[in-house]
């Protein structure tokens, strides 16, 4: 037991220790507006015809809703200080379903960035459009994969869509480090117990209906949910080591408003916030992880006080959510 702790806690450290420093983001920096392209073949199938990755839920030009709300004065969020920083700020939710599937089934943590945001943004101060994602490297450490063959696999996955980003849309691609050492803890995790005395299915129906009731209530936007469990019947790949496995993307407006309409688009690729759960086969429980936001203050080096209490009170606000819902925090 001692031998088994000691293991686990050196593999956390050695996770924590290789993310600082390590790439934090990458980007295609593109001259001129390549937004109207980008959503033309990103929305249609070109992108999955090419590397395999599909989007599901996407949020395109989320700067027009900003204007909207946030600069219309007749709106009762208006918001006095507005100014348009932005021309286009996109959200593409999307993943790689067939190349991921063995990932899910040995590290089902993974998917606090499945699906993960192919971002795209322009401010209104450059002429370029950025289109990019946090390094996979880094989802792995922020996630806790310590699996070695999956990490490499996962990495690996992501390998021809930078390549088609390029050869479709050129421009210069640029890295960022991390310069912040990660939380100790980069992710919230909860436990849920699970009622079997009917089908697993009517548990998970009830708990998703209190789930969007709630967040809702806290004025969060449910920006996305993938459902692995019916993603790969459909595809016809076994999953049957979980009797249920979804995502849900989250979103809470005036925070992201006050984060990338306000010096820091780029911070969105964390953005719909990723939340995972699944039920292992039989099991009486439902295991839950989430990023936490205080992970975007160490990835996107954020300085400004403001942005980051806006973080610690976005966790501690999802973290008393999910407990009111009866998560055990783990």
């Amino acid at each position: 037991m001692l031998k088994t702790l000691i293991k686990s806690t050196f593999a956390l450290f050695l996770i924590t220790s290789a993310a600082f420093g390590a790439t934090a983001l990458r980007f295609n920096a593109i001259n001129g507006d390549a937004g109207e392209k980008y959503d033309k073949l990103v929305l249609g199938s070109a992108i999955e015809d090419a590397v395999g990755f599909s989007v599901s839920d996407p949020h395109e030009r989320i700067s027009d809703a900003y204007k909207k709300r946030y600069g219309n004065q007749k709106n009762p969020d208006y918001d006095k200080t507005w100014i348009e920083n932005l021309d286009n700020l996109g959200f593409f939710s999307m993943d790689n379903d067939k190349a991921i599937h063995d990932i899910l089934l040995t590290s089902p943590q993974v998917a606090g960035f499945q699906p993960f945001n192919l971002l795209i943004y322009k401010t209104k101060a450059e002429d370029k459009t950025y289109i990019g994602h946090i390094d996979p490297n880094t989802m792995l450490d922020i996630t806790g994969v310590t699996n070695a063959k999956d990490r490499v696999a996962y990495v690996k996955m992501f390998d021809p869509l930078d390549t088609w980003v390029s050869k479709t849309f050129g421009g210069e691609v640029q890295t960022t480090p991390i310069v912040q050492k990660l939380p100790a803890k980069p992710m919230m995790t909860f436990e849920f117990p699970v009622e079997r005395s009917g089908n697993v299915s009517d548990f998970t129906d009830a708990f998703q209906d209190k789930f969007e009731e709630a967040f809702e209530k806290k004025h969060y936007i449910i920006a996305g949910f993938k459902n692995f469990k019916e993603t790969y019947e459909d595809l016809k790949m076994p999953f049957d080591k979980y009797d249920s496995f979804f995502v849900y993307g989250l979103c809470h407006f005036t925070f992201s408003y006050n984060l990338f309409n306000k010096g820091r688009p780029d911070a969105g690729v964390f953005a719909p916030c990723a939340m995972y759960f699944y039920i292992e086969k039989g099991s009486n429980k439902m295991l839950v992880g989430m990023p936490r936001l205080s992970t975007w203050v160490s990835v996107m080096n954020l300085k400004d006080k403001t942005k980051i209490e806006w973080t610690k009170k976005i966790d501690k606000e999802v973290i008393s959510i999910m407990k009111s819902l009866g998560g055990k925090e783990i």
